[in-house]
């Protein structure tokens, strides 16, 4: 499985670009699901690939992934949807077997008039508009159920808002949140970091990183998590907004390097934690009258909703999504004994 999936991927690429394979060269481009059916409707598992080592892990799950899950199931014929009208909004449940998380998937189908017997198919087709994504499609909303604990035992691991970490003999306040997926929150001032910098720039503070790093491997042994998995937890710089338009704002990283925007499951987190009385994010959003948290991140902003009652424990968290199908196909792996040999001069065909 690894290797099929690495080579499918494009890694192990000790060049980081993944040009051999379907991977982009970064970690939010170097993804798989692998779907089956039917428990709950779909059940799917998540693998992040390692770009430049081509290892699987598994130990979380993604929230962009997540969105597509639905809508490939139907059209590939894993999902059947009983509907009279031409083109409406479907429900389905998702099973995430990486945490054991039960997410509910409304998206829209649709079918040709004038074959009603025709099966349903995802419609990307739409007028919702994803901050930092051109164009529009059709809004695919996503709600994680009881998301508290996807890899630990409760939202607050520790039981409590606010942890200490000590690095370097500077103890730094933080809050370890585990909703949909494991993070870490940290005020970024704390840290010296000036949030209108860019991730590049985060990437190229070989001190920062490391220290940030420390800070990841301490917070996940106090949630009982594995600090050796670089994938969960995440660590995320929090500051107040600056601007009217979000209630927080944020430098994510994902495995070891700054994000350019910020990862959904991440996301979700934050937006619950922000509701949660004490801990670091919710001392520097601005408090919000709904149940939707504007997030600012370097790219632009994303908006999640999160119930939380009484300070901890967390209902739902939602987000929305577009998705549509790039292409259907086969993709060949690279044989298990390849070897890119160069052809001599004299021998290259004319």
């Amino acid at each position: 499985m690894q290797d099929h999936l690495a080579s499918l991927l494009g890694s192990p690429d000790p060049y980081g670009r993944q040009l051999d394979g379907l991977g982009g060269g970064i970690s939010s481009l170097s993804k798989a699901d692998l779907m089956d059916g039917p428990f709950a409707d779909i059940q799917y598992t998540f693998f992040q690939v390692g770009v430049t080592d081509g290892l699987l892990d598994m130990s979380g799950n993604c929230g962009n992934l997540t969105s597509a899950v639905g809508p490939a199931a139907i059209d590939a014929g894993l999902l059947d949807a009983h509907l009279e009208d031409p083109r409406t909004r479907v429900t389905f449940r998702l099973l995430n077997l990486n945490t054991n998380q039960v997410i509910q998937s409304t998206f829209s189908v649709s079918r040709p008039e004038s074959q009603p017997g025709a099966p349903w198919r995802f419609e990307p087709r739409g007028n919702f508009t994803m901050p930092g994504v051109a164009g529009t499609g059709s809004e695919i909303t996503l709600r994680w159920l009881s998301p508290g604990g996807s890899k630990t035992t409760a939202a607050l691991p520790t039981g409590r808002p606010l942890d200490q970490v000590e690095v370097e003999g500077q103890n730094y306040n933080v809050s370890l949140v585990d909703v949909s997926n494991p993070g870490i929150f940290i005020s970024g001032a704390d840290l010296g970091w000036d949030p209108a910098r860019n991730p590049d720039e985060l990437d190229a503070q070989p001190n920062l990183m490391e220290k940030l790093e420390v800070i990841r491997r301490k917070g996940a042994a106090m949630m009982g998590l594995d600090p050796d998995k670089p994938s969960i937890p995440k660590i995320v710089l929090v500051y107040r907004p600056r601007s009217a338009e979000t209630h927080i704002d944020c430098q994510a990283l994902s495995m070891g390097k700054a994000h350019k925007a910020v990862p959904g499951t991440l996301a979700l987190n934050l937006g619950a934690a922000c509701q949660m009385p004490g801990s670091v994010p919710n001392q520097l959003a601005r408090a919000s009258t709904t149940n939707k948290i504007s997030i600012g991140h370097p790219t632009g902003f994303a908006e999640v909703g999160a119930k939380v009652t009484n300070g901890q424990e967390v209902e739902y968290v939602e987000i929305s999504r577009t998705a549509r199908c790039l292409m259907e196909g086969v993709a060949l792996a690279a044989p298990s004994n390849y070897q890119c040999t160069p052809i001599p001069q004299g021998q290259m065909a004319e």
